[in-house]
């Protein structure tokens, strides 16, 4: 490796909100799943989640790097098909290009979906922005037999074209060199016809402001009905003339002028794909895309489905559960930590009542500490690396594919898969990630399904210890899980009002899973759990705390009784529904205790496990779902949630005994 080659790799900065003052800014663009966050984690060294755009729930990625021994801020924008957009995360990343001060931006497409990737990049190009063209994914497209021409590519285009493996860091330092030798001005002028064309010229001529990107792609915007751009143009000296030209042109066509822009263009893509593909080789299909085939359909999907949850059970519900929760809570903590610490604190505090907030039963160190990092950290870790795995390996968007059918009935689409398994692992971090979601309705209707039939990994992790041994039970608790998960959701569907969501999702090609994202993808999700929920099992030990000393906790432990008299459970069982508000698993644990005690056996245990289950969110959950929704929508779930568990845990409870069913 000669020395301007190392110069051109990029070293690492800390990537935190800021990108550096007086740098060159390079904004990432591109479709969903084309690998723009491993581009931004090769050209930074960071693999990180900065902050929501300001006014959305949505995340955008800012990191440091430099290249040349220059700095260089890198922005990483969330998905997007077109500059006309219609998610919330394609309006985010058109705002970005309109109002980031920005001096190059590079579209990282799918070198293997030409046809389809391109419709962006001439958008980008009509922008006048400077661009690079990265075709990334040219192992795939190689894979196909596609063959590119990039020499005549970058001609056809008139901007810089270069071809990258991301994942291999395989064409990483050519595209260095293009952000280094990027001309201020570049990029072809693609016409329309000609009533078009004369309808853009009107307009730019007319337009009279100064704007991020060119008045020919503000024109091209505004003769599509973009909302947004009509408002940005609003005070135009111009405007009552510009409509007019608008309207003008609408009428000189049947059809929408959207649709024959977005025809016209396609023209001039075939053309280019034409000129610049050296050669398509179709071949046979490959044992992945075979096997991709066999993941999205309804027959062979589902046992698919069933391989992946039984190792997730047995990698997270096992190892995580059982073999690491063991280690760190009874050997780590039971024989070292909590020990020497009620040593140390009973010896500075002399008074118990203050020595509680600390050590004891429900101290800050030995129950919150303890719960955040001996239990539930291993479950969660070891749910963050199995989800990672299925993540890299492109799993996720076929299983998506395949229950997009099912979730259309529940107000859902296939996307929302990726919450509800991640609430599998921890509810809290999947109520954040409903915000990836289109619709509100949909958001809404998924953290309510999260909150009350999603029971996460260290809850489950406790249920199935209760359950073992158990197949019968087994199977009645998670057809009455299912159900609830549909029903609900089916009547919110109805209830709620909103648009009926749409589906559309990039399916990347499948992959082994590298270990180096699997480790930064696991290590930034671990990180935001120590900073987002460790606080909040602390805030749950100081409630303990208060509620003890103030006897609020017998006050309300009492009133629990009543309804938990009501569907067969003995009255002990109250303190476990109140401690699971503060922790999920610690609530079944409680369960676990008159288990063993012998005072829960049978329906009645059976019933325990799903009302718990169903019952209300943890504090954490709760607390997420007032930032992401709102107090007004947060409390209105629990207000529905606390009486609908118990009702549902009577409904099992009569019906089983009804039956005579003997468990």
């Amino acid at each position: 490796m000669n020395t301007r080659t190392k110069q051109k790799e990029a070293s690492c900065h800390s990537a935190g909100s800021e990108i550096i003052e007086g740098s060159q800014r390079v904004i990432l663009v591109g479709n969903p799943n084309v690998g723009k966050s491993v581009v931004f984690g090769n050209l930074t060294g960071n693999y990180v989640t900065v902050s929501n755009y300001p006014g959305t729930t949505v995340e955008v990625t800012r990191g440091n790097g430099r290249i040349d021994n220059k700095d260089v801020g890198i922005i990483d924008t969330p998905g997007m098909y077109s500059l006309l957009p219609i998610t919330e995360e394609e309006r985010v990343a058109r705002a970005i290009l309109l109002n980031e001060n920005s001096d190059i931006v590079v579209h990282v497409a799918d070198a293997k979906s030409l046809e389809r990737t391109l419709h962006l990049t001439l958008q980008l190009i009509e922008t006048g922005l400077p661009l690079i063209l990265d075709l990334n994914l040219m192992d795939e497209a190689d894979r196909l037999g596609i063959k590119i021409d990039l020499d005549r590519f970058q001609s056809e285009l008139g901007i810089p074209v270069v071809a990258t493996i991301a994942t291999e860091n395989k064409g990483m330092n050519n595209l260095r060199q293009a952000i280094v030798d990027i001309p201020k001005k570049s990029g072809k002028v693609f016409r329309y016809d000609a009533t078009i064309e004369s309808a853009i010229a009107e307009i730019t001529e007319l337009i009279g402001g100064n704007y991020r990107i060119s008045k020919r792609s503000l024109a091209l915007l505004l003769l599509q009905d973009d909302s947004e751009i009509n408002d940005l143009l609003a005070k135009e000296e111009n405007k009552a003339a510009i409509d007019g030209i608008v309207e003008k042109t609408k009428k000189e066509y049947s059809e929408p002028l959207n649709y024959l822009i977005t025809i016209q263009r396609q023209q001039i893509i075939n053309e280019i794909v034409q000129k610049s593909t050296i050669a398509v080789k179709p071949g046979r299909i490959g044992l992945r895309e075979r096997l991709s085939r066999l993941m999205m359909s309804p027959v062979t999907g589902l046992p698919f489905l069933l391989l992946v949850l039984y190792a997730l059970y047995e990698f997270v519900g096992v190892f995580g559960a059982q073999v690491a929760v063991d280690f760190l809570e009874k050997t780590i903590f039971g024989n070292y930590i909590n020990p020497y610490v009620t040593r140390i604190v009973t010896m500075i505090i002399p008074w118990k009542i203050l020595q509680d907030l600390f050590v004891n039963d429900y101290g800050i160190i030995t129950l919150g500490i303890r719960y955040a990092i001996a239990i539930i950290m291993p479950i969660v870790a070891t749910f963050f690396i199995a989800f990672s795995i299925i993540e890299d390996t492109g799993y996720l968007p076929r299983l998506a594919m395949l229950i997009d059918r099912v979730f259309k009935k529940i107000g859902l689409n296939g996307r929302a898969v990726i919450p509800v398994v991640l609430g599998f692992g921890c509810d809290t971090m999947a109520t954040m990630v409903t915000r990836t979601l289109e619709t509100r309705k949909e958001k809404i209707i998924s953290t309510l399904l999260l909150a009350l039939a999603i029971p996460c990994s260290a809850q489950l992790g406790v249920i199935l210890v209760l359950l073992s041994g158990n197949v019968e039970m087994l199977w009645i608790f998670a057809g009455v899980m299912a159900l609830v998960f549909m029903l609900v959701g089916y009547l919110a569907a109805k209830i709620i009002p909103g648009e009926s969501p749409l589906f559309y999702m990039e399916v990347p090609p499948l992959r082994w899973p590298k270990l180096s994202n699997v480790f930064t993808k696991t290590y930034t999700r671990v990180e935001w759990y120590f900073k987002e929920v460790l606080p909040l099992f602390i805030l749950a030990s100081v409630f303990i705390w208060i509620g003890k000393i103030t006897k609020l906790f017998d006050l309300i432990v009492n009133l629990l009784s009543y309804p938990t008299s009501w569907i067969g459970l003995p009255k002990e069982a109250a303190t476990a529904f109140l401690f699971g508000f503060f922790r999920r698993d610690f609530g079944a644990a409680g369960l676990y205790d008159l288990k063993t005690a012998g005072l829960l056996t049978g329906v009645p245990l059976l019933v325990s496990i799903v009302t718990i289950a169903l019952f209300m969110p943890c504090i954490a959950q709760f607390s997420i779902t007032i930032k992401e929704r709102g107090w007004k929508m947060a409390l209105g779930m629990a207000a529905f949630i606390f009486p609908f568990a118990f009702f549902v845990g009577f409904l099992v409870n009569l019906i089983l005994t009804t039956l005579g069913v003997t468990l």
